[in-house]
């Protein structure tokens, strides 16, 4: 492992200013860049592709868009505080396992991450509060999630990169029937999306889901809704009416506004797509490289 040289900038402080860290995974390179504007706060990268953003000391702090976002999903799942059953496919540095183990106290999470070395990693050097009832498995995410007995999940957080794109075998109707056998009646699915022009990918997902699940909802960059750039956008379905309103609300007074689009709009969003199959799946597309720039 190497550590990239810091200077401490700040007169007469005697701590040295953290440093960056940069370790091979079994997905790439992996580097945890401190944030100069907060003490504990680091960016995970892999590959110089931003993964995750964790603020030790203050884990409610989500500094990603699509994270806020999800965020919100998880806010509305259920009553303020109330402990949920949560299930991660794709670990990354745990951001949302911490937020739900902060705004949730005694909640328990299952995250299933398949790189192992990363999990290695983010348990040295972004240790988890020892309190918080969080089992990390290192499995692919399917497979993980096959383990999940019937019904045990709340809500269930699908955000699964491998090179920045996610795996074919998570993009098909057969994954979310699994999906939704493990999420108990009134529950929640949300998935983190990534997509640019002309959005074939994302259409397909939500027509995937459509077959799956009875309440959907998109919430999206109105850019990135319109085809204008490459982006994320964070797809919600239970089997119960969403919290279209409050999510709506929540989404637009974000720092960088988002719009949701549900019921009859967000099906003439798909434009006939069709839903996709394990045998026709295939990942989602490489981003452009001006879209980490």
């Amino acid at each position: 492992m190497a550590r990239a040289k810091a200077r401490n900038k700040r007169s007469g402080d005697r701590r040295p200013a953290p440093q960056a860290v940069v370790a091979p995974v079994d997905g790439g390179l992996a580097e945890l860049i401190p944030d100069r504007d907060r003490a504990r706060a680091w960016s995970l990268l892999i590959d110089g592709a931003p993964q995750s953003y964790v603020d030790l000391d203050d884990p409610a702090y989500l500094n990603f868009e699509y994270q806020r976002r999800l965020g919100h999903v998880i806010d509305l799942a259920a009553p303020p505080g109330k402990p949920v059953h949560a299930v991660h496919l794709g670990g990354g540095a745990l951001t949302l396992a911490r937020y739900i183990a902060a705004t949730r106290p005694r909640s328990t999470q299952q995250a299933v991450e398949r790189d192992a070395a990363l999990v290695q990693l983010v348990r040295r050097e972004l240790p988890l509060d020892p309190n918080a009832r969080i089992r990390v498995r290192s499995a692919d995410a399917r497979e993980g999630l096959a383990k999940v007995p019937d019904g045990w999940a709340d809500l269930v957080i699908a955000d699964v990169f491998s090179g920045a794109r996610t795996p074919a075998h998570l993009t098909s109707t057969e994954f979310l029937d699994d999906v939704r056998r493990v999420v108990k009646a009134g529950g929640v699915y949300a998935a983190n999306l990534a997509d640019g022009p002309p959005l074939a990918h994302l259409r397909g997902q939500i027509a995937t889901a459509a077959g799956v699940f009875l309440e959907l909802a998109l919430v999206a960059d109105p850019a990135v809704l319109r085809g204008k750039r490459f982006g994320n956008a964070v797809l919600v379905a239970s089997d119960r009416p969403l919290p279209i309103a409050e999510l709506t609300r929540r989404a637009a007074s974000d720092p960088h506004p988002a719009r949701v689009e549900h019921g009859r709009t967000l099906t003439d969003f798909t434009g006939g797509a069709t839903a996709v199959t394990d045998a026709a799946a295939v990942a989602s597309p490489q981003p452009p490289p001006s879209a980490f720039r």
